[in-house]
């Protein structure tokens, strides 16, 4: 499975973003996908997770801000980044939790630049 993640870039603080990741590859079922971040010099945190069956989760700090959705039929889920401040400047991976040959697996993207500042 590949994950292809898009839409990052530069905003200004009170702009909005929205990101992409589409999954790709054979014979899986996604059984849930998100976003982490990772900012420099800290750790890799959870950003928002969506399951199969629409159930999300949000971080405290970007809850009421940004709303993470999906398209099974395409594989495919979106984080849409309002009101963003400049502590949301970080990488944003995608995450993708699948079923394949019996296992699940995670697998992540390669990584979108997001930066917030004027």
């Amino acid at each position: 499975v590949q994950l292809q993640a898009s839409g990052g870039g530069l905003v200004q603080p009170g702009g909005s973003l929205r990101l992409s990741c589409a999954a790709s590859g054979s014979s899986f079922s996604i059984v849930g996908m998100g976003w982490f971040r990772q900012a420099p010099g800290k750790q890799r945190e959870l950003v928002a997770q969506i399951t199969s069956s629409s159930i999300s989760n949000y971080a405290d700090s970007v809850k009421g801000r940004f709303t993470i959705s999906s398209d099974n039929a395409k594989n495919t889920v979106y984080l849409q980044m309002n009101v963003l401040r400049s502590e949301d400047t970080a990488v944003y991976y995608c995450n993708a939790v699948v079923r394949e040959s019996g296992r699940f697996v995670n697998y992540w993207g390669q990584g979108t630049l997001v930066t917030v500042s004027s």
